[in-house]
């Protein structure tokens, strides 16, 4: 990277904390730290859930599988919109519904205290995991840029996160998210243009990709494997916490959906879009690195400075997943473990402080983590490895019980540790075991679960799960006591939003960040623009371009002021 590159990121960096300080005054209670006050706005709730998923990983996971098989990444980013679609329609509006503060707190109340207990420490290793493999893929894009070793970059921008999160609570990751998605988006589609305007003819392009470049499916990534991508997705964005949280954090149960919705409808347009650069540089240039395959294409185009933006955004991006669950788990230890079992006198203050101690704590363990990926398999493997087998047996039980009287602790347990011990046997037990080699009773067993790997995750962690939960729900008397406390908690709290009549005046708060955010790209891009003969009055388009939309939404935020002082 250039120098401008370098200050760009440094300024971007810096932009991020001072999102991070603004939101941090309005975080002076537990609820305001990991729910936003039930106030935040729907769109930036959708906004949020959808960068929430998207990470650096997008770009080392899914950029290496675009540059290598081609088209079939676009489908697998496309289950994620068809999944948030379902939720909005059946799930997110009845959590809204709930009157929980939290998700946890919904799983105390269905499945007990030792529900919670089972819940919390599984998923925290399934997140801590996962995350883990979003922050070494952000490592290894920046060792591609600039000089510093894999463990170094882990470091620096895991602490960069865990301060920012520390600070300001939910208001900071939903209010980041919404700065990364601008940016990303600007970015992303200026690489695409320039990419697409030094490009050859089409028949050049395809000429110099593989046959089955442009197939929706491919080897194994398969028909299969995608409705099970849709199943498994469906429940990690209707069950998942940090989505959860998101639409607690909404006003209303339409509020829910619409966010929802927004989240799905993205995922839906948008896949293509995020994935064009290694899918055109795969025509250009081959056998390289195909986890550095996006930042490389991205390098092959973009003038100094701008390169040094979509580095900054990828962070950004990456720090959208992290700061998401390191505030899901802060809260959940704080207000469901060291309330409810320490100190339940403890005052809004030392809540909060004790939120952002464990904000520190479980982003030293996330740090850790990220430093042992390469040791566990690589990205792309231990991702979907763990989304496979892991995600369907712990959320499903926790979103079944959102709708049935019948299910409770024990077939919550059954289900997660079934379906997780056989998928572990299998995967490494047999697929990966060293020992079982030619002449060996299960050699040829092995082979099969190595070459349907795909299919045999779905099966286990997916269909399995679901039709346990289904004997379960037929087969089960009487209802649990669970449930009635959820009802009876839902109750309460209709009755008294209905009683209450609150009214909520227009918070500008959200709109002036993203308008800042838009105004201050903008400018960057013009005096960045100076600096350059190529693509000046490309860059110079994009800064109008951003200019006028935060001059439209200054607009929009008087209109929006003067009707609430009407009222």
């Amino acid at each position: 990277m250039t120098s401008p590159d370098y200050i760009t990121l440094l300024l971007y960096v810096v932009g991020l904390f001072v999102i991070s300080t603004l939101s941090a005054k309005r975080t002076s209670s537990q609820s305001e730290m990991f729910s936003a006050g039930r106030s935040a706005p729907w769109w930036a709730s959708g906004l949020s859930g959808f960068m929430t998923i998207f990470s650096a990983g997008t770009f080392v996971v899914w950029g290496g599988i675009a540059y290598e098989l081609g088209i079939v990444a676009v489908a697998i980013n496309t289950c994620y919109g068809i999944a948030a679609l379902l939720v909005g329609y059946f799930v997110a509006g009845r959590w809204n519904r709930l009157g929980v503060s939290t998700p946890a707190e919904f799983v105390q109340l269905r499945f007990g205290k030792t529900g919670l207990h089972f819940f919390t420490w599984t998923m925290l290793i399934k997140r801590i995991l996962g995350v883990s493999v979003s922050l070494y893929a952000l490592a290894i894009l920046l060792i591609a840029l600039v000089p510093l070793s894999l463990v170094q970059a882990i470091i620096i921008f895991g602490i960069i996160v865990v301060i920012y999160t520390m600070q300001g609570g939910l208001w900071a990751v939903l209010m980041t998210d919404v700065l990364q998605f601008i940016v990303l988006t600007v970015v992303v589609l200026m690489v695409a243009v320039l990419m697409i305007s030094g490009m050859g003819t089409f028949e050049e392009y395809r000429a110099a990709v593989p046959d089955t470049f442009f197939n929706p499916v491919v080897g194994k990534y398969g028909w299969f494997f995608l409705f099970g991508w849709v199943t498994i997705h469906f429940f990690m964005i209707g069950g998942e916490w940090a989505f959860v949280q998101r639409f607690i954090a909404v006003r209303s149960p339409s509020d829910a959906k619409k966010s929802s919705y927004l989240f799905g409808i993205l995922y839906l347009v948008t896949p293509l879009f995020w994935l064009l650069p290694p899918l055109l540089y795969r025509g250009q240039v081959d056998n390289i690195n195909k986890e550095q395959a996006y930042i490389l294409a991205a390098q092959s185009v973009l003038p100094p400075g701008i390169l040094g933006l979509l580095f900054a955004a990828m962070f950004s991006a990456t720090a959208s997943m992290v700061s998401s669950q390191l505030n899901v788990f802060a809260g959940v230890f704080t207000n469901d473990f060291y309330r409810a079992l320490i100190n339940p006198k403890a005052s809004e203050a030392t809540l909060v402080k004790t939120g952002r101690f464990f904000t520190a704590l479980l982003g030293a363990m996330l740090i850790t983590m990220a430093i042992f990926v390469p040791k566990l398999g690589g990205a792309e493997k231990l991702i979907i490895s763990i989304n496979s087998l892991l995600v369907v047996p712990l959320f499903a039980p926790t979103l079944w019980g959102l709708f049935s009287r019948k299910i409770g602790l024990r077939d919550m347990i059954v289900v997660a540790l079934t379906s997780f011990v056989i998928g572990l046997t299998l995967r490494f037990g047999i697929a990966s075991n060293p020992a079982i080699q030619d002449g060996h009773a299960l050699h040829g067993f092995a082979n099969y679960l190595t070459e349907n790997s795909k299919n045999v995750e779905v099966l286990v962690g997916v269909i399995l799960p679901v039709l346990m939960l289904i004997g379960f729900e037929k087969y089960r008397q009487g209802v649990d006591k669970g449930a009635i406390l959820i009802e009876e908690t839902a109750q309460k709290f209709q009755e008294a939003e209905s009683t209450s009549a609150a009214t909520f005046p227009f918070d500008p708060f959200p709109l002036r960040m993203v308008m800042y955010s838009l105004l201050v790209l903008g400018i960057w891009m013009i005096c960045l623009s100076l600096r350059q003969s190529d693509g000046r009055f490309i860059i110079l388009g994009f800064a109008v371009g951003l200019l006028s939309i935060a001059g439209g939404i200054q607009w929009l935020i008087r209109k929006l002021s003067k009707n609430s002082h009407v009222r």
